[in-house]
């Protein structure tokens, strides 16, 4: 992981703690978390207060995220919002927290100022035991409090004023009033300067999870499902209509259409397709070029050309069924009939714009592996296992290109890739009216979903 390290691409943006007066405060929110502390000088913080060499210093990766459930955190500054969240076990926390912040800047800003702030996202699940509990988890509930307690202290205190000011005889009552006068010590003025963290709750309908070797939930869509990495029937019994897993590329095909979660790369607004297309098919050759041992030199077009020429018709199906496309969007060929049979089938597609579009990327990422570029945005967990697994030239020539192609300007590569950030209101794009469309049996983004068997999977 040197080179993801050296170029910014893994523990990028990190939030450093180095001076005593934090680090002391961080011990003390750790202490009341874990009832451990670090011996450390230094050290970096993600979104929610984990620290990487914490977490190797305690042997535990998970110090703030007991059972992997209900994730704890520790904020030292307003601007961790800009870090990444490590260790991801659901989907929705980084989003969740973000918003946390975002929306109690103010008060988090003051706070913090004082002490840390430390809270939990908590569901009705303690422990994600069996994958069953995982339907269980509907909506997360933030709470936070400075280790101190002055929101407790704050909204005591702001009681005690009522209190004062309903009574009649308040002014007399010494007990009542020396309480307010110490509570006053420790959060100052209330009645000027509020102090206020309430809870917030979200709702979790739609998420993958790392549990259970990587679980996608979609409840709240037309036809629900969980689609499992590991066969279906890992699951067991579980209370949802339709479960399927990766290798049931037909069934998650139709299912993704009759839902409207996906479009054609090539019917995109605002996307240059060719360009998109080009680099897929780059990657696959890299790919291929790598599993045969093949040098690839300084992976520039010209020499993965030479490469496709060399390969000849050992060329995978993936990068053929791209070129087809690519001749047609280019004017030169005819319509190529790409069903989910294909195995180039989900490299043709996005997720449409919406709520679900990242968490649908994320799933679409799973299904075409060799687009490490949509990996690496949308589901890091996976970039790093499979990055793991690879030779050096391949991982040299990758981080290369992440670094040149996509650290330069995540923000423009994400809205290239993937379409502007979805609104609260986002409208439907419009389906491309016009061009041929091959033989069908079910309609589909490219005019034929193949239905195939449907053994295995439950509906």
């Amino acid at each position: 992981m040197k080179r993801l390290i050296q170029r910014g691409l893994m523990f990028g943006n990190l939030i450093e703690v180095s001076s005593p007066a934090l680090i002391e405060r961080y011990n003390r929110a750790l202490k009341h978390l874990t009832g451990k502390t670090t011996k450390l000088k230094d050290f970096h913080i993600d979104l929610s207060g984990y620290s990487p060499e914490i977490g190797d210093e305690l042997k535990d990766d998970l110090y703030l995220n007991p059972n992997g459930a209900n994730r704890q955190f520790i904020l030292l500054t307003t601007a961790q919002k800009d870090a990444p969240l490590l260790n991801i076990k659901f989907s929705t926390s980084r989003g969740i927290l973000t918003q946390f912040i975002e929306t109690n800047e103010a008060q988090l800003f003051a706070l913090t100022a004082r002490d840390a702030v430390c809270g939990e996202l908590q569901n009705s699940v303690y422990a994600v035991d069996t994958p069953e509990k995982l339907f269980e988890i509907r909506q997360i509930t933030v709470e936070a409090d400075t280790i101190g307690g002055h929101v407790a202290d704050a909204g005591k205190l702001a009681a005690l004023i009522t209190r004062f000011r309903a009574e009649p005889e308040g002014w007399r009552d010494d007990v009542l009033v020396a309480e307010m006068i110490t509570l006053a010590k420790k959060t100052g003025d209330v009645t000027r300067v509020p102090i206020s963290l309430p809870a917030m709750t979200f709702q979790q309908p739609n998420y993958w999870t790392s549990h259970f070797g990587g679980v996608y939930i979609f409840r709240d869509v037309k036809y629900p499902a969980a689609i499992s990495t590991l066969p279906w029937k890992s699951l067991g019994e579980v209370p949802i209509a339709q479960v399927m897993d990766l290798t049931l590329r037909n069934q998650i095909a139709d299912w993704l259409e009759r839902n409207g979660l996906i479009e054609p790369i090539v019917q995109a607004r605002g996307m240059d397709s060719a360009a998109v297309i080009r680099q897929k098919m780059d990657f696959i050759l890299v790919e291929a070029a790598d599993a045969l041992g093949i040098e690839i030199g300084d992976a520039r077009r010209t020499e993965l050309r030479k490469i496709a020429y060399k390969l000849g018709s050992s060329l995978p199906e993936e990068f053929l069924g791209l070129a087809a496309l690519l001749r047609w969007v280019e004017g030169g060929g005819g319509w190529p009939k790409i069903t989910s049979e294909h195995p180039a089938y989900f490299y043709t597609l996005r997720g449409k714009a919406g709520r679900d579009r990242d968490l649908v990327n994320m799933l679409l990422a799973e299904l075409s592996p060799m687009d490490v570029r949509q990996m690496y945005i949308v589901h890091k967990e996976l970039f790093y296992a499979q990055y793991a697994t690879w030779s050096e030239r391949k991982k040299t020539y990758v981080a290369d290109f992440l670094a040149r192609e996509y650290q330069v300007d995540r923000e423009g590569a994400r809205t290239a890739l993937f379409g502007p950030e979805p609104g609260m209101d986002e409208a439907q794009r419009p389906q491309m009216a016009t061009g041929p469309k091959p033989a069908r049996d079910v309609v589909g983004p490219w005019g034929a979903v193949d239905r195939g068997s449907r053994d295995g999977g439950r509906r």
